[in-house]
């Protein structure tokens, strides 16, 4: 697939925003996350502390990431159907290898895939990615839909946050020196988008 020339803004240092870089194919990504949701559907889970969060979530890949009350990690089975995820489609995996190398990580070949669907009230705390075991390998993140805020701070929860305004058709990229970075999504306000 082609994708379009998106200039490239770099935020924080390994830290990389490409504007409407798959507006294009957002269609195709929108039916795609409809497979897989047709095969794992979305749901609300619970943090380890027993809160329930506002997103709704589901997962494509080798493996997914889950939450319950015994804590964050990465499953092979889905443990709503007790079955293996959805395999990735292959669009997914070319958009995350793609704009990854962009970002400047190359060979970059995804084997997980997280679908967060945030409705009018959802947001997310300010959090690390840290459940994988690798951390030499990026975060791809693709935006669909409504503009939301995206908070991006440092190493510590309390370090100062670049506040990004996402729109339909973004991709941020962190790693390298970003890849532990705390990060969040503000509360998204209601609204219409024609795709989503």
């Amino acid at each position: 697939m082609l994708f379009p020339d998106a200039s490239a803004v770099e935020f924080a240092p390994g830290a990389v925003l490409f504007r409407a870089a798959v507006e294009p194919m957002a269609e195709d990504l929108l039916r795609e996350i409809d497979g897989v949701i047709s095969v794992s559907p979305l749901r609300t889970v619970m943090t380890p502390m027993g809160k329930s969060m506002s997103v709704e979530m589901t997962n494509c890949g080798r493996v997914g990431w889950v939450s319950d009350r015994t804590g964050y990690r990465y499953e092979a089975c889905d443990p709503l159907t007790m079955r293996p995820w959805p395999t990735m489609p292959a669009l997914f995996a070319e958009v995350a290898a793609t704009m990854a190398a962009r970002a400047g990580y190359e060979s970059f070949a995804p084997d997980a895939c997280l679908i967060n669907r945030y409705s009018a009230g959802s947001k997310m705390g300010l959090h690390q990615d840290r459940d994988e075991r690798d951390f030499s390998k990026p975060i791809v993140s693709v935006s669909l839909g409504l503009p939301i805020r995206f908070n991006f701070g440092g190493e510590c929860r309390t370090d100062p946050t670049t506040k990004i305004d996402l729109q339909h058709g973004d991709v941020v990229v962190f790693g390298g020196v970003a890849r532990l970075a705390f990060h969040g999504v503000g509360t998204l306000r209601r609204g219409v988008h024609e795709l989503t």
